[in-house]
């Protein structure tokens, strides 16, 4: 199964992410978004960042995830290449993602090609169906 792949878009980027759970799906949204600043697959794993981030709803749950990676680049300089140990859970009202983030920090040998400003809603889509299914446009 592919999973990720990058749509036409007029202005900004958009990416579909694929996974056989939404979890992994989750991850393959990360390694799409990261893709477009730098090669995920040239990082090494040197840094261990855990994360958690809520939403009242799925989509709010995947904005704050995608953009807790955009903070740790912006503050950390932390530029991330894996992402293990994915939760997704339901409790009462939110919706809250637990995670690890694998990286490196940022040095001079490393290229950064693009930049992500933000990540909207618009056109967000989240597929709870098997193949799982995450559709995201980044303001870059």
């Amino acid at each position: 199964m592919k999973k990720y792949r990058f749509l036409r878009h007029t202005a900004d980027a958009k990416f579909q992410a694929f996974g056989e759970t939404l979890e992994e799906a989750f991850q393959q949204a990360a390694l799409a978004l990261v893709s477009l600043m730098w090669n995920w697959e040239t990082i090494g794993n040197k840094l261990e960042v855990p994360v958690q981030v809520e939403g009242h709803d799925m989509k709010q749950l995947l904005l704050n995830y995608l953009e807790e990676i955009l903070y740790l680049f912006d503050t950390r300089r932390f530029l991330l290449s894996q992402v293990d140990d994915i939760s997704i859970e339901r409790k009462e009202d939110r919706y809250v993602l637990r995670a690890l983030f694998k990286g490196d920090e940022y040095s001079s040998k490393t290229e950064i090609f693009g930049d992500v400003k933000a990540i909207t809603y618009n056109e967000m889509e989240i597929t709870r169906t098997m193949p799982f299914r995450i559709q995201v446009v980044a303001d870059v």
